[in-house]
C-alpha cells in the first residue's frame, strides 16, 4: 500500500504517524501564565536533543478546533521556562485528565490530584510524583508545519532524580516504570528489554 500524505485528511495523516511512530515518550509539561497560573499538559512529539549541553524538545500543535496555541506554549512564549515531568504508570490515569483543553485560568494539578512542588532555579513547578524531572529553561521555539505547530527547545538546568530510580549513574527502568504513548487511546509500559552491543568504532 502507498499512501499519499497529499491525498489524505490531516486526521487520516496524524492516526497513520501516531500508530506508526510508536512508542512515543511523554513529556508531562509544566508551566506558569505570566499572571502566575499553573498549567500542566501531556505531549508525546518529545525527544532529547543533546547532552552538551543537556537539551530537550517537544512540539505542541495549534488546536485545530479553534486555531489557537496550546496554554502551555503561550506560557512558554511568556515565561521562557517549563518542567518536563516523566510519566511513570502509577499516575498515567491523573497525566490523561490533563490533556483536556481547560480554559487557562484552571490549575490541571488539582483537576489531576496532583502535587505542585517548587522548583530550585525556574519559577514552575513540578509534578511531586513524578521520579524524573527536568528543570528547562527555553532556548529557541522554532514555527513548523506551516505554523500549525512550534518545536520548542530548551535546555535542561537541574535534574530531579528519585533516589529508588538511580543506580550506579543509570536510570533503573523497573523502578522508574516509564509509560509510552502508543495510536488511540493506547500506552504501553516498558515491561521487556533486550540489549545489543555496538561498536564504538570499526575493527
Amino acid at each position: 500500500m502507498i499512501i499519499d500524505p497529499d491525498q489524505q485528511s490531516s486526521k487520516d495523516i496524524y492516526r497513520l504517524m501516531i500508530g506508526s511512530i510508536v512508542p512515543r515518550p511523554i513529556a508531562f509539561v509544566s508551566t506558569l501564565s505570566k499572571a502566575g497560573l499553573p498549567n500542566l499538559a501531556p505531549f508525546s512529539f518529545f525527544t532529547g536533543v543533546s547532552s552538551r549541553p543537556p537539551t530537550i524538545l517537544f512540539v505542541p500543535a495549534i488546536r485545530s478546533y479553534d486555531g489557537r496555541p496550546k496554554d502551555t506554549l503561550v506560557n512558554i512564549r511568556d515565561t521562557k521556562e517549563f518542567v518536563v515531568n516523566i510519566v511513570s504508570r502509577d499516575f498515567a490515569e491523573p497525566m490523561v485528565r490533563c490533556a483536556t483543553d481547560y480554559a487557562p485560568e484552571v490549575n490541571e494539578f488539582e483537576i489531576a490530584h496532583l502535587t505542585p512542588i517548587p522548583c530550585e532555579k525556574i519559577k514552575p513547578p513540578r509534578v511531586g510524583e513524578a521520579k524524573i524531572t527536568f528543570e528547562c529553561q527555553l532556548e529557541q521555539l522554532i514555527p513548523v508545519c506551516a505554523g500549525n505547530a512550534e518545536l520548542v527547545l530548551g535546555r535542561i538546568v537541574l535534574f530531579h532524580v528519585a533516589e529508588e530510580v538511580y543506580d550506579e549513574g543509570r536510570i533503573n527502568l523497573k523502578a522508574l516504570q516509564p509509560i509510552g504513548r502508543l495510536g488511540g487511546h493506547a500506552y504501553t509500559p516498558v515491561k521487556e528489554t533486550f540489549e545489543i552491543i555496538r561498536k564504538i568504532k570499526p575493527d
